[in-house]
C-alpha cells in the first residue's frame, strides 16, 4: 500500500472492530451468549465462502451496486439542478420552500406501495424508492451554497455581461461545489439504505432481498454475511467517492472529510 494512503486508516477504529469480533467468538464458543440464530463470526465467513463459491453473493452485490448507482446519479442530477435554481431566484423559493418541506421528511418506505402499484416488482420501484428521499441532501447543500454566495461573485458575472449559463457553470458551480459534495456523501450513503430497503419489500433482488431470503431459509450464517456484504460495500462507494475527490477536485476534498 502506497505510503500516502497510510494516515487515511483508522487504526483506533480497526483495532476495535478486531476486539469486538473476538469478544462475540468467544462469548459464542465459550456458552455466555446463548440464542439458537446468532451464528459465531468464524460461521459467518464460512457461510460466506459459500455464497461466493456459489456466484449468489457477487450476483446480489452486483445488482444492488447498480441500482445505488443509478439512483444516486438520478437523485444528483435533479437536485443539483433544482438546487441552482432555487438558489439563484428567490421568487422560485418563495413559491416551493414550503413543498419541499411538506415532502422531504417522507420516509422511502413510504412511496413502496405507490411505486408497486406503479411499476411492479421491478428496478423502476427500487429506484423510485431511491430517488426520491436521496435527492433532498443533494438540493439543500446545493441551495444553501449558492444562497451562501457573496453578492459580488454575481455583479462580476453581470459586469463581464456573462449569459445565465456562464454565469451558472463558470461562477455558481465552482463557487457551490463544496457544499454540493457534501450533499453527494450523504445521498449515497441514503442511496444504499434504501436499496437495500426496496429490495426486502419491493423488488426480489439484491443484499436486501438475500437477507429475506436466507432469513426465511434459516440459515443465520449467510443471512449476516449478506448484512457484512452491505457494511462492505457502503465503505467502498463512500471510500470511492472520497477518493475521486480528491483526484479531481482537491480544494473541496477536506470538507467532504469533515462531513463523514
Amino acid at each position: 500500500m502506497p505510503s500516502r494512503l497510510l494516515p487515511r486508516l483508522n487504526l483506533p477504529g480497526l483495532l476495535t472492530l478486531v476486539i469486538v469480533v473476538l469478544a462475540w467468538e468467544l462469548a459464542i464458543r465459550g456458552g455466555s451468549v446463548q440464542y439458537e440464530y446468532l451464528p459465531a463470526p468464524s460461521a459467518i465467513a464460512v457461510g460466506m465462502a459459500e455464497l461466493i463459491r456459489s456466484g449468489q453473493l457477487a450476483a446480489d452485490t452486483l445488482h444492488t451496486l447498480r441500482s445505488v448507482l443509478l439512483g444516486w446519479t438520478a437523485a444528483m442530477v435533479i437536485g443539483v439542478t433544482l438546487g441552482l435554481w432555487l438558489g439563484s431566484s428567490p421568487l422560485v423559493r418563495r413559491y416551493s420552500l414550503a413543498t419541499i418541506e411538506m415532502l422531504r421528511p417522507m420516509p422511502g418506505i413510504a412511496f413502496v406501495p405507490v411505486a408497486l402499484l406503479l411499476f411492479g416488482f421491478s428496478l423502476e420501484t427500487e429506484l423510485m424508492v431511491i430517488i426520491l428521499p436521496a435527492l433532498w441532501p443533494v438540493l439543500i447543500n446545493t441551495m444553501g451554497g449558492v444562497m451562501g454566495i457573496h453578492a459580488r461573485l454575481f455583479e462580476v458575472g453581470r459586469t463581464f455581461r456573462l449569459p445565465r449559463g456562464e454565469i451558472i457553470r463558470k461562477l455558481l458551480l465552482p463557487a457551490a461545489l463544496p457544499a454540493i459534495l457534501v450533499g453527494a456523501r450523504i445521498s449515497m450513503t441514503l442511496a444504499l439504505v434504501l436499496a437495500v430497503v426496496a429490495e426486502m419489500v419491493g423488488n426480489p433482488n439484491g443484499l436486501g432481498y438475500a437477507i429475506v431470503r436466507e432469513q426465511q431459509a434459516l440459515q443465520p450464517e449467510k443471512m449476516f454475511a449478506d448484512v457484512v456484504a452491505i457494511g462492505v460495500l457502503g465503505i467502498v462507494l463512500n471510500s470511492a467517492l472520497v477518493s475521486a475527490v480528491a483526484a479531481f477536485f482537491p480544494a473541496a476534498s477536506g470538507r467532504l472529510r469533515e462531513a463523514g
